[in-house]
């Protein structure tokens, strides 16, 4: 059942089930808390209470804001965690991921971990050599076009950023996002995420004090090189905090290509961080 919770220019929807130490799911751009539909079941079953967010401009949350930085959507996270109960671990996909990070330095009392799946959290930097990747090249040309407006190149790069397996009900899932961004706002929205800079993010690694696991899929194509990526990340965090676990053929949505060695990779992260 979904429920909202105001916050200072809007109106946030979540749902929680289950019972036990608290998980919050937070998602990507241009999706809804539907993305974490295969791992939400395993979590409860494991016995975990699990919040998944609908991030601003998306899903059921109030579609028009002022702006749609990784900060602005970390406010909204920590205001969802204390309207809970907290502490929790955050877990964050792509833009989601970070603003765990902002998350975890601003409000360390809040947080026991976090977890990145595919996270954007620092400044990109292009190197000519990350041009020779056909893959990094051409989701990068269907951001942009996306980034100027355009639904449909956004359905493309979903395509695009699942290489190989997808989930069973993909053409159905497809419609939804569709849907969804052709919602008044909604792609105003999805534009405003793709044009705030990690920038803020990366600048705050460095403050994070709670353990922190970063999970890339081999196959992403939102980079060059991915496993560097996760690298990068755990280096700029402080020593002994971080951790990074590759999935094997997995694209840019590791947590819906690969939903049983994802929800392995965060239980045990769980396991080892989350309290009640």
């Amino acid at each position: 059942m979904t429920e909202f919770l105001a916050v200072d220019a809007g109106t946030i929807a979540y749902e929680v089930a289950g019972d036990g130490p608290l998980v919050v799911l937070a998602h990507g751009m241009g999706d809804s808390r539907a993305a974490y539909r295969f791992v939400t079941p395993e979590l409860i079953a494991a016995g975990y209470r699990v919040a998944a967010v609908d991030l601003r401009g998306t899903g059921e949350s109030s579609a028009q804001w002022p702006s749609y930085s990784r900060t602005d959507i970390a406010g909204d996270l920590i205001a969802v965690i204390r309207h809970l109960g907290g502490p929790a671990v955050l877990v964050g996909h792509s833009i989601s991921g970070g603003a765990a990070t902002i998350a975890a330095a601003r409000a360390p009392e809040l947080l026991t971990g976090i977890v990145e799946l595919a996270p954007f959290t620092r400044a990109q930097t292009v190197k000519l050599s990350d041009l020779k990747s056909g893959a990094y090249r051409k989701g990068a040309l269907m951001l942009a076009r996306t980034m100027m407006g355009s639904a449909g190149q956004w359905l493309r790069y979903l395509e695009h950023a699942y290489p190989g397996t997808r989930p069973a009900d993909w053409a159905a899932r497809q419609a939804q996002i569709e849907a969804m961004v052709r919602e008044p706002g909604r792609m105003k929205a999805l534009q405003g995420m793709l044009k705030a800079s990690p920038a803020d993010a990366g600048a705050q690694l460095g403050n994070v004090r709670c353990p922190a696991l970063i999970i890339q899929g081999s196959l992403d194509p939102d980079w060059a090189d991915p496993r560097a990526e996760g690298e990068a990340i755990v280096a700029a965090l402080p020593a002994g905090l971080g951790r990074l676990e590759i999935i094997e053929g997995a694209g840019h949505y590791p947590h819906a290509q690969y939903p049983g060695e994802t929800a392995r990779l965060v239980l045990a992260f769980l396991r080892a961080n989350a309290r009640a």
